[in-house]
């Protein structure tokens, strides 16, 4: 297969998912409709595209192909895609599209950069390890269950200042359903990010470095982010604390995960700098 061809599909997920994400800005609030249709299929169009292009580059590449940003950014996006239309099925309200879509543009729209290298190059000796693929898996699947917690935290926050009866009260779900999404995303996210950023990633560190730890900028701000969704963990559960500052915590927590994602590769030098 053409080295190219994985490239195409993920600017034809590119498309679809911008399409759909303009769709769902314009008709949200609607239950049914040829564009509320039109943007459901766009969105499985996309994904598949993106999954398709995965499993090309995967046999192209003879490696699974999270091992740089281009790829790394198009393995999370679809991790995001995935869990938003998991929850999209499951809760009955597209409005959630129009906070969590935008982060998938995002990073799709940083994939899609000229700048950024689309190049299949072989691995150097450090990338040569399953733990790293394990590694950089669990961290964007648990993270993709932190990016649904961001977009329904700022949901929560925006329907907590509307007024009863207005048109963002009658669109959005319920307080309590938002709250309740954001805390099962992140108990979900939480543990697998734990296993993914944290074990696994100290697992490789020792196979690819000699050392379980080093401080490296990336390992700090992993560490931070762990910290920031163990605190909402720790303040929920215990202190029962909910609804605005837990949303402001998972807000944060987001943050800090793209923050270890850009800030620290393109601010920061370190063992990490090749990713």
């Amino acid at each position: 297969m053409n080295q190219t061809m994985d490239v195409n599909f993920f600017y034809l997920a590119f498309v679809c998912y911008t399409v759909a994400m303009l769709i769902y800005f314009f008709t949200f609030w609607k239950k049914a409709g040829t564009l509320v249709v039109a943007g459901s299929f766009l969105l499985w169009a996309g994904f598949v595209f993106q999954v398709i292009g995965l499993v090309i580059r995967t046999f192209n590449a003879k490696f699974m192909p999270v091992t740089n940003m281009y790829e790394s950014m198009n393995f999370f996006s679809c991790a995001i895609v995935l869990s938003y239309i998991i929850v999209e099925k499951k809760f009955k309200n597209r409005a959630f599209g129009v906070f969590i879509l935008p982060v998938v543009f995002f990073l799709m729209a940083f994939s899609s950069l000229p700048t950024t290298s689309k190049e299949i190059v072989p691995l150097i000796p450090a990338l040569q390890s399953q733990w790293l693929v394990w590694h950089v898996m669990l961290s964007f699947i648990g993270e993709a269950a932190f990016a649904v917690a961001f977009g329904t935290s700022i949901m929560y926050l925006i329907r907590n200042r509307s007024k009863d009866g207005s048109f963002v009260s009658k669109s959005f779900p319920a307080l309590t359903t938002l709250d309740i999404i954001s805390y099962r995303a992140i108990i979900i996210g939480f543990p697998i990010f734990t296993i993914g950023a944290l074990i696994f990633g100290a697992i490789w560190a020792k196979y690819a470095w000699g050392d379980y730890w080093s401080w490296d900028p990336k390992e700090t701000w992993a560490l931070i982010t762990w910290v920031v969704y163990a605190l909402y963990l720790h303040v929920r559960i215990v202190h029962g604390w909910k609804g605005k500052v837990a949303a402001w915590i998972s807000i944060i927590g987001f943050l800090a995960t793209m923050f270890t994602l850009f800030g620290v590769n393109y601010l920061l030098s370190g063992l990490h700098s090749y990713t």
